[in-house]
């Protein structure tokens, strides 16, 4: 196998052989690419009538925090670090995400951000946007984010778009005209996700009519379900067809996990990271609040989970160890959060499509990582 150039210099042709996942199904065989995918040459297989290498589309974040000691939040080349770190860990296309915090705040971390989207550090993921989590969220609802949450209003986020492209943004449809707001940004090619919410199932209904594409970590910071009072979980099972959850076995049971796979056709993986993850044990800041890392997880002071700790590389294996086949595994980490964006040229190993790509052994360890081409700090294979 050969390898790949830096980012933005021409880059040469490569392959690698395995069993290849397309949408059609696996293949044994040889997967060609520079930046780009040029063909894929085999037959179809059961991989487990071999030994050799898996070969995956990378995976997605929409939801990362941040990495490596860094925040979103930091601002400066804070970004670049936490793409670095989660590149390492198979993400290879990612949204950066900020915390509820004052607009100042807010117009710094996306300023940054947006420098980043525009051109990739070797050895990053791609930073394809912002998820914008808060500050149109319930002061009720806060869960881990600081108490600056307040009302939305479309020049304030036509504002912050100028910044950096704001991709997905969580909203609290039960706040003072925010369905109109949901109804708005929708329509203008914006994903909004309810989450940070305080509001009831018939909330939950009425902002998916409005054009809700879906819900931020599922389960978390929403009213949970009861028989008689379904709540905003109640509407995501009822009637999502995409919804991001953290898959980390701290955030969710795995049984609630198993009922929303069940339920939600389209339920996609999700770090939720902070500075914390890839560091060790101590304290670290997510936005403005101070948070501990300790036994896997990350919580304020008060024992609210605070984040995650989580890489997708891990999401994936948890994923498997709860019965999930691989391809629906890879499915859930990468292809559909695409989907959910409409990227039809990621999270798939189609012919023309960008050479993101994961490779791992037979025990689900990564042994190579592409980014667009580009081979990230793992050995050749």
């Amino acid at each position: 196998m050969t390898g790949s150039s830096q980012p933005g210099s021409e880059q040469r042709s490569a392959t690698l052989r395995g069993n290849i996942l397309t949408p059609q199904g696996w293949i044994s065989g040889i997967l060609h690419f520079d930046g780009r995918i040029n063909a894929i040459d085999g037959m179809p297989v059961d991989p487990e009538d071999n030994s050799d290498p898996y070969i995956l589309p990378g995976f997605i974040d929409l939801h990362v925090h941040g990495g490596g000691g860094k925040d979103i939040m930091d601002g400066g080349d804070a970004v670049d670090v936490i793409a670095a770190i989660h590149a390492q860990h198979g993400t290879t296309s990612m949204l950066a995400t900020t915390m509820t915090s004052p607009l100042s705040d807010l117009e710094q971390a996306l300023e940054a951000c947006g420098h980043a989207c525009r051109t990739r550090r070797a050895g990053t993921a791609r930073v394809l946007g912002v998820h914008l989590e808060g500050p149109y969220i319930n002061p009720g609802k806060l869960g881990a984010q600081p108490d600056f949450a307040h009302a939305a209003t479309l020049q304030e986020v036509a504002r912050l778009s100028v910044l950096a492209p704001i991709k997905l943004i969580t909203v609290a449809p039960e706040m003072e005209g925010h369905l109109e707001v949901v109804r708005m940004l929708s329509e203008s090619g914006m994903r909004v996700q309810i989450g940070h919410t305080l509001g009831s199932y018939e909330d939950g209904v009425q902002a998916l009519q409005h054009g809700a594409s879906g819900f931020t970590h599922l389960f978390n910071a929403m009213t949970g379900f009861q028989a008689r009072a379904p709540g905003m979980v109640g509407a995501a099972l009822a009637h999502a067809r995409y919804s991001e959850l953290i898959p980390d076995l701290l955030h969710v049971h795995s049984g609630a996990i198993k009922a929303a796979l069940r339920a939600i056709p389209r339920l996609y993986c999700v770090t939720d990271s902070t500075a914390a993850t890839g560091m060790p044990d101590g304290d670290y800041m997510l936005g403005r609040q101070h948070v501990h890392k300790c036994m896997g997880g990350v919580r304020l002071a008060d024992g609210t989970l605070a984040g995650s700790t989580l890489t997708m590389d891990q999401a994936l294996r948890n994923l498997v160890g709860l019965g999930l086949d691989l391809a629906d595994a890879s499915h859930r980490v990468s292809t559909y959060a695409a989907d959910h964006l409409g990227l039809p040229e990621r999270g798939r190993l189609v012919h023309g499509c960008h050479a993101d790509l994961v490779v791992l052994d037979r025990q689900l360890n990564l042994t190579a990582v592409y980014v667009e081409g580009e081979q990230i700090g793992h050995r050749e294979v």
